[in-house]
């Protein structure tokens, strides 16, 4: 089936055309009619399948015929996104498959003057996409009325938990007409996402999109076995390697991201850093840098790993492993997006070897391990272009590193004991029931 037998409004159909789609992916495929029939969707679909466009396409088609019949009160859809990037991405989204209708999307976000954004609202607008944070200010202030919301979208939602958006979703949930349409799309799922999502939603649809190998079957991944201090030389080799290719490179913390770029810096290759310190006007500068090519090397922390699609990125570096398993599976989805090849390689040192054991449990398989000769390994190091020779100042910053990993892991596994001990201790009281 193509887009141009859909009974959609002739306007989208001429946008996609333009934009290249000609064809549904599956999760469009298998989301468009439900939504467009009024019902609840929770859908879970590999990263990079074209999420974004399986609720924006119905909604326009959705809110461009009610309009064409009498005005609408206010904000018909809200869709709501854990990171900056993302909201301004989705924006992007509806604004080019909505050309020439008459919806109107706005794009609101925290870190930004909330004045302009309340003065778009009064100018009218029907789609909404917000960060969970603002969008709360804007309902406590009074300036953002939800009375009319037909469609509440949460994307990415289990990583707007992990942001610790919880509380700011169940308030703004309490503004929200009973009477609407609720769809949650996200790459992976996990339990606090399916409590929210039956919440909030009514019947849903459940759409599943599961391959046997949830990492994209165009992303060629593989892991080296590289110890921790030595991850900057094989970092510099791969980019020397491939000097014309744009590569992602994700790092564990804020602090990290900087130091990396440093040690880059240090034999003269150019890269940049994005993460949650920098002021808006900074990330989106960073973004354009990198998305127009300008910029080749990106350092960031998963704040760029959900649902961001960066054109033509040829290689993801996971420099350090994630911590949560299913953000793997969000990094290395940056690469072999939509019909495009890619690569991703992680380093794991011998302290990471059990987040690279939680990872191969969670995708299902192993991941293929890089054969490094033990004199390739030195010449790696050896050929560093890395004059350094303050080895106790790097020391030192290697042994803050350790300490605040091991801080980490100390607090995960403490954690991870309190909830056996929990389920432990409520199948007691089952039983005893």
């Amino acid at each position: 089936m193509k887009f141009s037998d859909y009974s959609i409004a002739p306007q989208i159909k001429a946008n996609l055309e333009n934009l290249g789609f000609k064809r549904p992916t599956d999760i469009q495929f298998k989301s468009i009619p439900p939504i467009e029939n009024g019902e609840d969707v929770l859908a879970i679909a590999q990263t990079g399948t074209g999420k974004t466009a399986a609720f924006a396409i119905p909604i326009i088609d959705i809110i461009h015929r009610v309009k064409g019949n009498h005005d609408l009160d206010g904000i018909s859809c809200m869709v709501m996104v854990p990171t900056h990037e993302l909201a301004q991405q989705i924006t992007g989204v509806f604004n080019a498959i909505g050309q020439n209708t008459r919806v109107v999307t706005e794009c609101i976000i925290g870190g930004v003057e909330i004045a302009p954004q309340v003065r778009r609202l009064e100018q009218g607008v029907d789609v909404l996409v917000a960060t969970p944070g603002r969008l709360f200010d804007l309902v406590c202030k009074g300036n953002l009325s939800l009375k009319g919301l037909q469609f509440l979208v949460l994307d990415e939602a289990d990583h707007m938990l992990d942001l610790g958006f919880l509380k700011d979703i169940q308030e703004i949930a309490r503004f929200l007409p009973r009477r609407r349409q609720t769809l949650f799309f996200s790459a992976t799922i996990n339990p606090h996402i399916k409590d929210l999502a039956y919440s909030l939603v009514n019947k849903p649809i459940r759409i599943h999109i599961s391959p046997n190998n949830p990492v994209s079957k165009n992303v060629e991944h593989a892991v080296a076995n590289i110890d921790m201090d030595d991850k900057r030389f094989f970092l510099e080799r791969v980019v020397k390697e491939n000097p014309d290719s744009k590569i992602l490179v994700f790092v564990r913390t804020k602090v990290r991201a900087e130091r990396v770029m440093k040690a880059l810096e240090r034999v003269e290759l150019k890269s940049e850093t994005i993460h949650s310190d920098k002021l808006q006007n900074e990330r989106e500068e960073v973004m354009t840098n990198f998305k127009s090519g300008a910029n080749k090397v990106l350092i960031a922390t998963d704040i760029s790993a959900r649902g961001l699609d960066i054109p033509n990125v040829d290689y993801v570096v996971n420099y350090d492993l994630p911590e949560v398993p299913e953000n793997y599976v969000h990094r290395v989805g940056r690469t072999g997006r939509g019909v495009k090849k890619g690569t991703a390689v992680s380093f794991c040192s011998p302290e990471e070897h059990e987040q690279l054991m939680a990872i191969e449990e969670y995708i299902g398989r192993k991941v293929t391990v890089l054969d490094i000769s033990k004199n390739d390994y030195s010449a790696t190091i050896d050929f560093s272009d890395d004059t350094d020779k303050d080895w106790r100042s790097l020391l030192v910053e290697a042994d803050e590193e350790a300490k605040v990993y091991a801080e980490k892991k100390s607090k995960a596994t403490k954690k991870k004991a309190q909830k056996k001990a929990q389920k432990k201790a409520q199948k007691k009281t089952g039983k005893k029931k």
